[in-house]
């Protein structure tokens, strides 16, 4: 096991702290300061940190703000000491990213328990990512070659017959097998990219602290965006006077790559499978400090049994209805949706087209 990092600018907290972690079994390395313990995580990897709160130099909160916005040790079990008890000290540590708090004084007893606990459920949650990780690998295995083979024939095909035939052919023709190989490239494409999101949508899903960072996004403008993107998607499919937008100017806490790829996703969904000179209505309300995002659309709509089984390598009615991908685009928004403690619902009930409502969190 790799060391336990013990922080705190009081040497007999300090050692106190190191002398219990030892006798109980743990490696562990000291630092007397938050700067002490940026330098040692530059090269040692530590297995936890406990920390105090009340430091020169680098005070605790700077120092997990550090070790947060690292890649490299965003993840690592965090615990605080302190002998400020107040809950606005804990809460602001616990925004920070900590996973818990000794308020001192506390036993040896009290100290073993929180480290053997913050790293049982640490060791579980690393499970849990190599277990999500292997299902998805085996989805994959088994999807990804049957929908990358419609795209990847055509390519192939049209480009054998520029090799082939490409001396004989118009220019029209030539032009026009072009525009089909380019269209088939696209689509390849973008498959590929939507394999790449879901799975690591999954990666970061089976990982607590990711998903705790990812929902302290700063305030992002969701309906100047969502115009933005909507104006791309209805010029892409040719259909900007079917689009229609009225949008609540309130901000969301979400990434704005992944608010983006909400949006495109079920645009590209609602004008895929609804005909064009039909409507397709956005709208955002707030709702109980949520922003619902309505997406409508007068295209074949979804069945009760479809939208139940909403997911990943999914497509609904594949032998009637060519549906141009692996079927992901929803289940990634939804997922999306998800990481930031949102909803996705769908509702038929109109009896002709689908609406899906996207409920995400309001910046504060």
């Amino acid at each position: 096991m790799k060391p336990i990092l013990v922080i705190d600018d009081e040497e007999m907290y300090r050692n106190t702290i190191s002398s219990v972690l030892r006798q109980s079994g743990y490696q562990v390395v000291e630092a007397e300061d938050g700067e002490k313990g940026l330098d040692i995580l530059q090269n040692q990897p530590v297995e936890l940190i406990i920390s105090d709160v009340m430091m020169e130099n680098l005070d605790g909160f700077g120092f997990i703000e550090r070790v947060r916005m690292d890649p490299a040790t965003s993840t690592i079990p965090f615990i605080f000491v302190t002998g400020l008890s107040d809950k606005k000290t804990m809460r602001k540590g616990m925004t920070l990213g900590a996973d818990d708090f000794l308020v001192k004084p506390f036993t040896g007893a009290e100290l073993v328990a929180a480290v053997d606990s913050r790293l049982a459920k640490h060791k579980e949650g690393h499970s849990e990512s190599e277990r999500k990780l292997a299902q998805l690998r085996s989805s994959i295995s088994l999807a990804m070659p049957h929908e990358i083979r419609t795209p990847l024939a055509s390519i192939i095909g049209f480009a054998e017959i520029l090799r082939d035939e490409g001396d004989k052919l118009a220019g029209s023709e030539v032009v026009q097998c072009g525009a089909l190989l380019h269209k088939s490239g696209k689509r390849l494409q973008k498959l590929v990219e939507n394999f790449v999101s879901f799975s690591q949508i999954e990666v970061i899903s089976a990982n607590a602290e990711k998903v705790r960072m990812l929902r302290r996004s700063p305030p992002l403008e969701s309906a100047l965006v969502a115009r933005i993107v909507g104006a791309t998607k209805a010029d892409l499919f040719g259909r900007r006077n079917d689009l229609h937008m009225d949008l609540s100017e309130r901000s969301v806490a979400v990434s704005e790559e992944h608010f983006t790829k909400i949006i495109e996703e079920l645009l590209d969904n609602a004008f895929k499978f609804s005909q064009a000179g039909t409507r397709v209505t956005v709208t955002s309300v707030v709702e109980n400090n949520r922003l619902v995002f309505s997406f409508s659309d007068c295209g074949r709509g979804m069945t009760l049994e479809q939208i139940a089984n909403v997911g990943a390598y999914l497509q609904f009615d594949r032998k009637f209805h060519e549906q141009q991908g692996a079927g992901l685009g929803v289940a990634i928004a939804k997922r999306l949706t998800e990481l930031y403690d949102g909803k996705m619902e769908f509702d038929n009930s109109s009896g002709q087209g689908l609406t899906v409502r996207v409920y995400l969190p309001i910046s504060a």
